[in-house]
């Protein structure tokens, strides 16, 4: 098979993308101390560089939420320098980058962040799972509910992680509102329980993220922003009463904000409400439309071919292929991921996937 769409240029927002085969956002845990990138993440990059965009990791925006122990952030300057070495490494090899700028709401954890209490838009618990911590895995905290006079602070931060996602040489910015972190937990009403003015009708629930998207336009550039939903997705105990609803009121508003791409994860990772959500996604969203999720190089390629979707982000399969677009091109069959790998420390089931022979 061809796979002549998937592997054709695209145009996504300011970027003129080689192929279709992009690089989802993968949170590995293989930050140094202080969250910094650091050498091994520089390997790691650069060696999918053949994609048409890496999505790198969920990167903390503001000081003091880290959700998984080890992940990278990109609020001092050691951090911006860190990031500056690997998207340097990525063009070097022709390649481009966008940072997901993240908050991780009430996934974080006081064992993670010197005792502080994570914060939400209600004081609603993630029940169906454990985070992982220096003293193992344990179960996730009541967060505090936010007050209001509280979320100006932190769009102030969001656009201050784009500011640094520029200088560390991004070509752009994707917002994280999905998998129940910060943004996605006022989106959807199973985590907003809140009155006022960001809570209620989707109109205030969607309050924030639109603040946090005008910021960081202000900082890059409409054509240079990109956002990733998921409407369908429980993991983080999250749920809504109309996730099709949600994403075709969304998916029409955003177009007032001229974006790069939307990036919607089409599922949901415990099957517990399904839905077709892209359909809507596509009717209502003008520009650049990113399907994610369990596709497959055919599937993807045939969601293009029929104008289903501009591109595929693919997660485990880049994760465990560096070449992904080369095994792709020539039908070459793909390494098998070492889940057990995912989230552990050092270059073993990171930057050892052999690329093909």
């Amino acid at each position: 098979m061809a796979y002549d769409a998937l592997l054709s240029p695209v145009k996504l927002g300011a970027l003129t993308l080689p192929n279709r085969i992009l690089m989802a956002p993968l949170t590995r845990c293989r930050a140094e101390d202080g969250h910094v990138p650091g050498p091994l993440m520089a390997e790691y990059y650069a060696q999918r560089a053949s994609a048409g965009l890496i999505i790198a990791e969920a990167t903390m925006a503001i000081e003091g939420n880290s959700a998984f122990w080890r992940e990278p952030g990109i609020y001092s300057q050691a951090q911006v320098d860190g990031w500056k070495r690997i998207t340097d490494a990525v063009h070097a090899k022709g390649g481009r980058m966008a940072l997901q700028i993240w908050h991780g709401g009430r996934a974080c954890h006081p064992l993670l962040n010197d005792g502080a209490t994570p914060v939400a838009p209600s004081p609603i618990a993630i029940t169906n799972s454990q985070v992982m911590t220096p003293e193992g895995m344990q179960p996730y905290v009541t967060p505090r509910e936010l007050r209001d006079d509280e979320l100006p602070k932190i769009v102030d931060g969001f656009a201050a992680a784009a500011r640094n996602a520029k200088a560390a040489g991004f070509d752009m910015i994707e917002l994280h509102g999905a998998n129940g972190y910060l943004i996605d937990e006022f989106l959807r009403d199973g985590a907003n329980r809140r009155g006022g003015a960001y809570g209620g009708p989707i109109e205030n629930r969607a309050r924030l993220l639109f603040e946090i998207l005008r910021a960081s336009i202000d900082v890059w550039g409409a054509d240079r922003v990109g956002l990733r939903l998921s409407p369908l997705n429980g993991y983080n105990s999250m749920l809504d009463s109309d996730p099709v609803g949600l994403t075709t009121w969304l998916a029409g508003e955003l177009n007032t904000f001229g974006l790069a791409y939307l990036h919607v994860m089409r599922g949901d990772f415990f099957q517990q409400q399904k839905a077709d959500v892209m359909t809507p996604a596509r009717a209502r969203f003008a520009n650049a439309l990113i399907g994610n999720m369990g596709y497959d190089a055919a599937e993807a390629d045939a969601a293009i071919h029929d104008g289903k979707l501009d591109a595929v982000a693919f997660g485990v399969n880049f994760l465990a292929n560096p070449d992904l677009p080369a095994r792709i091109a020539a039908g070459a069959p793909l390494n098998a991921p070492r889940q057990e790998t995912f989230y552990t420390p050092g270059p073993e089931g990171y930057t050892d996937y052999p690329a093909m022979g």
